[in-house]
């Protein structure tokens, strides 16, 4: 059972198919742009969508909202430097400012950022900069649905040729994010982030982690990986801050609060320059944009988030959706993840094309039956088209995101959530396609519009290749996931349950 009662409700908004319908159409079938009242159950996202403790809420009235030196800030800044030892911490009001404070202060144009993979953000303000973002996923990542843990890993190989390559001399930093939300929620070992580590040290390139979700990683460690049995998650997230120059963490995801984040470095002189940015962008360095109660609130939220008995009901909440799915006839990246489940749409979905979009098209099946708003991660999201509507890259993967907000659903919500995926499967021959009607040059899915095409068969996108559902590429891992012609997802439906049919 969940390790905790529920002391506040709110009412969740119940519409008819026809009020969904006319949602749809009004926001351009993006469902980004739905008011939250027509939404049933929210899984666009787990970012400040938990729900808060009393022992926050106690904490957040006890802020003091001094604009310098308040307490609150001094409580955050022992918090944080406590768990992570950087001697350096920044508040920021969420994580892409973090991100865009270091990189407007480490970064210069034509720099190279790596990564086990770049997150939507991330990667937009890496190349914001002037820089290029390259990804370095692990091979075992390329198997979807196989059982191997730490798909989250970083392809070291890949790595120490970048760091010796042609282009050694223009990488500015490593990220490594934890979890790997690009690549199926899959954690990274502390084996993986270790060696990752040594490289760095070796080139003199440094190293940052993606911290947003560095609990649930922790938790997957001591599950998972040899040696780690006897840890507490508290002691692996040590463990892995120790191993980085820094941080860039979203509170919104493990810090469990609606806003917050900050920014954790080591190097002396770095962290004076992002300061003087930081005050002229976010705010006095002891608020950086948020409120003392928020500050309050991240202390209080990374304590809680560290409990391992609130991170084993994450896990049993996420298996219990990934049963429903299975169970649906939808295979779903494996092993599920904690903070989401990644449903393979190409698979379920193979006479729409990448380019019309399965995943977006899947979204919007599920919307319009249930009430149920989720994210695409596919070619909307990795793509491009030309002025024609025609492929020019898809991702290499045609997925859909159903993110848990933290201490938000019950049991019954996943059920509710199983029941209309069945529902959509069985008429799922029926589920159209989508073209852009509009969008912007970066992070086109947050405001994209779109509008139905009549689905037909799925293709190749411009290669003219047999479709590989399990492989991104022929040889080892991809270095830069939107730079390349990807495969269709058009593989025959599963014989069974355990791998690729």
């Amino acid at each position: 059972m969940e390790p905790y009662r529920i002391k506040a409700v709110e009412p969740i908004p119940a519409t008819t198919r026809e009020q969904r319908a006319r949602a749809l159409d009004r926001v351009g079938y993006n469902l980004f742009g739905l008011r939250a009242e027509e939404v049933t159950i929210d899984l666009l996202t787990d970012s400040g969508t938990g729900a808060l403790s009393a022992a926050q809420w106690a904490a957040g009235a006890a802020g003091d909202e001094s604009y310098a030196g308040s307490r609150s800030f001094h409580r955050f800044r022992e918090a944080v430097e406590e768990l992570t030892s950087y001697p350096h911490i920044l508040p920021v009001h969420q994580g892409r400012a973090a991100e865009r404070v270091l990189f407007s202060t480490l970064l210069a144009p034509g720099r190279i950022t790596l990564s086990n993979t770049h997150f939507d953000t991330t990667r937009a303000n890496v190349e914001l900069s002037g820089c290029q973002a390259r990804d370095l996923p692990c091979p075992r990542a390329r198997n979807l649905h196989g059982p191997e843990p730490f798909k989250g890993d970083i392809d070291l190989v890949g790595l120490a040729a970048e760091l010796r390559g042609p282009d050694a001399s223009r990488i500015a930093l490593v990220i490594m994010t934890l979890t790997n939300n690009g690549e199926g929620g899959q954690p990274v070992s502390m084996d993986n982030l270790a060696r990752a580590a040594a490289l760095c040290r070796e080139h003199g390139v440094p190293l940052f982690l993606d911290a947003a979700r560095f609990a649930e990683n922790a938790y997957l460690v001591t599950q998972c990986e040899s040696g780690y049995g006897g840890h507490s998650p508290t002691d692996v997230a040590k463990e892995a801050f120790r191993l980085a120059d820094g941080c860039l963490m979203s509170a919104k995801k493990d810090g469990i609060v609606h806003i917050g984040g900050f920014l954790g470095l080591r190097d002396d002189a770095l962290a004076r320059r992002c300061e003087l940015t930081l005050i002229a962008t976010e705010g006095f360095p002891t608020y950086g944009g948020l409120a003392g109660r928020d500050l309050e609130m991240i202390a209080q939220g990374l304590t809680e988030a560290l409990d391992p008995r609130y991170l084993r009901s994450r896990a049993e909440a996420a298996a219990h959706l990934a049963a429903l799915c299975r169970t649906a006839g939808v295979r779903l990246v494996e092993p599920p993840g904690l903070h989401a489940l990644y449903l393979d749409a190409g698979h379920l979905l193979p006479h729409i094309a990448p380019h019309r979009f399965p995943g977006h098209a899947l979204a919007c099946a599920l919307y319009l039956e249930g009430g149920i708003r989720s994210v695409e991660l596919g070619s909307l999201y990795l793509g491009k088209e030309d002025s024609n509507g025609e492929p020019v890259t898809t991702a290499p993967y045609e997925l859909l995101r159903l993110a848990l907000p933290r201490r938000t659903y019950t049991r019954s919500h996943l059920d509710h959530v199983g029941q209309t995926l069945e529902a959509v499967v069985k008429n799922k021959h029926r589920v159209p396609g989508y073209r852009i009607v509009e969008a912007a040059p970066f992070l086109r899915h947050f405001r994209a519009r779109l509008e139905p095409v009549p689905a037909g068969p799925a293709t190749t996108a411009t290669t003219g290749e047999t479709p590989d559902h399990e492989g991104r590429a022929e040889n080892g891992c991809d270095q830069d996931r939107g730079s390349r012609v990807r495969r269709a997802l058009t593989a025959p439906p599963a014989t069974g349950s355990g791998g690729p049919a």
